[in-house]
């Protein structure tokens, strides 16, 4: 029996992460103009180069017949991932548009796929599902700068295991949240998350991400003071140290806590108690390092919070941060902090930078130290 599925890349997904726009929607121009460039053509050939390797493998691999979009939507991926068999359904507009992802989804359902696998983020997942409306499942490739819905495999990687899975009949279907942010809110700091839509996806609970969660209990304000001292300590111990200091509201308390003006969701830069840049793209953060760790006595701190639930410590939200960018300042440089209430909420802790290989080495030997509260750090287990 031959599986049909739907294959679809929002080419623009991700392309606002490094360049410090927390988002693409309706800033592909002003991402272009700060140099951006497409990144969701590579995850989705790393998606499906991962997945032709584990058909190999098997004595009797299942048939699989693709129908995909023209050119940078589908058929480029597939064709570079060594799947030549595809059937174009949909030939985008030049430029892609949300329109044809939605007339793309459209044309997988009408002819009678199984499974429709996407690559891009949140609003890739809304488009998608919107026009599916539950009539088959759905799988993504994470390709976004902010993936927060429960339809995506944690890499591009785990991706094709769950497709594998899926293939050869050992997963079921469960219901799961699709979420996306105000990006034009987000992009001004402000952190609104809604549940916009639930999907059938193929469900591996250790492979597939959770929904983002926004952790909210009594005893967060007092576990977030003790991690603001225990790291204001650390800022106080080493004034000619340069911070990174990442996204999130437990960053935002450790900045409070030390009188700074920090972004809420950006990358920011401090040294000596006193904030030198805010919300930092990755090529202003590549300057700054060099010039930093260009000096005699030059050193840097990144210190992270992960993504509640999904453990995310890299890779959603944060892509500034971008492989070249977390080896100049090298893993054991980079601090994570998390209450232990969002901690509670979370499974392991992940790494999903884009370069697949540096994530085994953030992960180590698979645990990392995180800081709970003040002189007080635990012990997570990491997976990739």
């Amino acid at each position: 029996m031959s599986h049909r599925i739907g294959f679809v890349v929002n080419p623009i997904a991700g392309m606002g992460g490094r360049v410090g726009l927390k988002g693409t929607d309706d800033v592909v121009a002003l991402a272009i103009e700060r140099g951006a460039v497409p990144t969701a053509g590579a995850r989705a050939v790393e998606a499906l180069i991962a997945l032709r390797e584990a058909l190999s493998r098997r004595a009797d691999p299942p048939d699989v017949s693709w129908l995909t979009c023209g050119g940078v939507m589908g058929a480029d991926a597939l064709r570079a991932a060594g799947f030549d068999e595809v059937e174009i359904v949909h030939e985008p507009a030049d430029p892609p548009s949300e329109d044809d992802t939605l007339r793309a989804a459209r044309a997988f359902v009408e002819a009678g796929v199984e499974l429709v696998v996407f690559c891009g983020g949140d609003g890739t997942a809304r488009d998608v599902c919107a026009e599916v409306q539950r009539r088959v499942p759905v799988l993504g490739v994470p390709a976004g700068v902010k993936m927060y819905s429960a339809v995506f495999g944690v890499s591009p990687a785990r991706t094709a295991e769950i497709l594998v899975a899926h293939l050869e009949g050992r997963l079921g279907v469960a219901e799961a949240d699709v979420l996306d942010v105000d990006e034009a809110g987000f992009r001004e700091g402000r952190l609104d998350v809604r549940l916009h839509d639930t999907a059938l996806t193929p469900h591996e609970p250790t492979l597939v991400q959770s929904a983002k969660q926004v952790i909210v209990e009594p005893t967060e304000a007092t576990a977030k003071a003790e991690i603001a001292e225990h790291v204001c300590e650390l800022m106080r111990g080493e004034p000619e140290t340069l911070f990174l200091l990442g996204p999130g509201s437990t960053l935002a308390a450790i900045a409070e806590q030390a009188g700074l003006d920090k972004s809420l969701l950006g990358v920011d830069a401090v040294r000596g108690g006193v904030v030198v840049e805010r919300d930092l793209a990755e090529r202003e953060l590549l300057a700054l390092l060099g010039e930093v760790l260009d000096e005699e006595s030059g050193a840097v701190c990144l210190v992270l919070s992960p993504i509640g639930a999904q453990g995310f410590v890299l890779g959603r939200g944060n892509q500034q941060l971008s492989p070249e960018v977390v080896r100049r300042i090298g893993r054991e440089r980079i601090v994570v902090v998390a209450t232990p209430m969002k901690l509670s909420h979370t499974q392991a802790l992940r790494f999903d930078t884009g370069d697949p290989s540096l994530d085994v080495e953030l992960a180590g030997d698979g645990y990392l130290p995180v800081v709970t509260g003040y002189h007080v750090r635990r012990m997570i287990p990491v997976t990739i």
